[in-house]
């Protein structure tokens, strides 16, 4: 996330590209991941070991099933063989082969099978998409037609969206929605906030599980609640994001007002009652985890 902001911000970024591979962990050719390893590891037990580990297959409801391409997603080894295959198919291939031959600067940010391009001209951009395509098939791989798209990002989009007064694109990367912004000084700066699909999920999730613990002791709730909101806020507690964390607070603080209140059998649980019950079981307020980025 650091990252993001530092080649925006501080590098010649005018558009960037998200990736979006389709079912990446499902579609990893292992015959070519194993070259792969291959070009590393050299002891026979250890590429026999790993072998087994991705043609073993999956249970799913009681059912074994096999599948002649990806890696077993939830294997143990799994995220580690993810990365090293889509570095050497993008991050390696990308760096000592596409940025040479561009007319300006370039830029990759990757995260696991989560991806960002960000580039100085629109027509590298092109290029890079015309083989790019081709590249991912290569090794059966093949990029979401709608999730993978172009926005014009950047310091020229936000000076020129201020001009005409209109607002510039966004984008989204692992779980927050990257907007351009102004900082308090009038310097330009890109602001995030969680993603309302990630904020509605977690929500969701929370209701779940208020209402199929509502009858568990209070003590019980009120830890269980604090460990989910402290998570929430260790990931999302960044220093733009405290509107989207009070709301979430605000949120989570009603629903277990709700459920709490089918427990007093028709009795209403008012809100001065409820917030005098706070103060005996607090929830934790919204914290912000992560500093600015120097």
């Amino acid at each position: 996330m650091d990252e993001v902001g530092r080649v925006i911000c501080r590098r010649p970024t005018a558009y960037v590209l998200e990736l979006d591979i389709c079912s990446y962990f499902d579609s990893i050719v292992r015959k070519q991941l194993m070259e792969l390893v291959e070009r590393r590891v050299s002891d026979a037990s250890i590429l026999r070991l790993i072998g087994k580990w991705i043609n073993i297959g999956v249970v799913d409801d009681g059912r074994l099933l096999e599948s002649e391409t990806g890696t077993g997603q939830g294997q143990i080894i799994s995220p580690l063989l993810a990365n090293l295959y889509l570095h050497h198919v993008l991050d390696l291939w990308f760096e000592n082969e596409v940025k040479p031959r561009l007319k300006g600067q370039a830029f990759e940010i990757r995260y696991a099978d989560d991806a960002l391009l960000c580039f100085q001209y629109r027509e590298d951009v092109q290029r890079v998409l015309r083989v790019l395509t081709k590249r991912f098939a290569k090794y059966g791989l093949r990029l979401h037609p709608e999730k993978t798209r172009l926005v014009e990002f950047g310091r020229r989009a936000h000076h020129q969206a201020k001009r005409l007064k209109t607002k510039t694109a966004t984008f989204d990367f692992l779980g927050f929605t990257h907007r351009c912004a102004t900082s308090r000084n009038g310097k330009f700066t890109v602001h995030v906030g969680t993603m309302k699909q990630r904020l509605r999920r977690s929500l969701t999730a929370i209701a779940a599980w208020c209402r199929n613990h509502r009858h568990a002791p209070v003590e019980y709730q009120q830890r269980m609640l604090n460990a989910k909101l402290r998570g929430h806020y260790q990931y999302y507690g960044r220093p733009t994001n405290l509107r989207s964390l009070r709301r979430f607070f605000r949120t989570v603080r009603s629903t277990w007002r709700k459920w709490l209140q089918r427990r007093t059998r028709g009795r209403s649980l008012s809100w001065a009652v409820y917030l005098k019950f706070l103060k005996r079981y607090p929830l934790l307020v919204p914290r912000i985890y992560h500093a600015w980025s120097t």
